[in-house]
């Protein structure tokens, strides 16, 4: 679990395809890091399969691959990285998983005053998750909406978001990952298959 508070960005170092999966290398940002331990990675709860002097390495399933961004990471790529939630710590995001429902296409950015607006695409299924004042992460920040309609959602970037992330940097086509509130998908979920259920008794009656 994570809150979506970005705490460092770290660089690619390499990235290795092997027997159908992909090994993704960073630069390691903390010291009391150990193997088997989850890390978000642009959003995305890896585990570390290997960690030696200055590098940690992850294996990235194709599912992973096909969902995410992580497929397109270069070295010397820039990516967000954040340690998984403690008990006892602040909240300051919002409840992050860390598992990612579609990559999404950055489609406008709009400078102006203190803030960066951008405008990104909802994917089709994902519409009714992603509300005005709702949370969304994006790369793994914990952002807010700021205005959404059936085809594209915008998020206002304030200056510590654009100074402590890479979101401000990427190019207009850039497919950032996106995770969707999990409070939403699990309320709407449920009424959902409530909804279901009882057509289906009025049905047998």
């Amino acid at each position: 679990m994570f809150t979506g508070i970005i705490e460092k960005m770290e660089r690619v170092l390499a990235v290795a395809d092997a027997a159908g999966q992909s090994r993704l290398t960073l630069t390691v940002p903390w010291t009391d890091l150990r193997p088997g331990e989850s890390i978000a990675v642009n959003g995305c709860c890896l585990t570390i399969s290997r960690l030696t002097a200055g590098e940690m390495d992850f294996d990235v399933v194709p599912q992973t691959l096909s969902r995410t961004n992580l497929g397109s990471l270069r070295p010397g790529d820039e990516v967000h990285v954040e340690r998984s939630l403690r008990m006892c710590d602040r909240l300051d995001g919002h409840i992050v998983q860390g598992h990612i429902d579609a990559a999404v296409e950055l489609l406008a950015r709009e400078d102006g005053g203190q803030e960066s607006r951008l405008t990104l695409q909802t994917p089709p299924e994902l519409g009714r998750f992603i509300v005005p004042q709702g949370s969304v992460a994006l790369d793994g920040v914990s952002l807010t909406v700021a205005a959404a309609n059936p085809s594209s959602f915008q998020v206002a970037l304030i200056p510590t978001t654009l100074a402590r992330t890479t979101l401000g940097r990427r190019p207009i086509g850039w497919r950032f990952n996106l995770e969707a509130d999990i409070v939403s998908k699990t309320i709407i979920f449920w009424l959902e298959r409530q909804a279901n259920m009882g057509q289906s008794e009025a049905v047998r009656r």
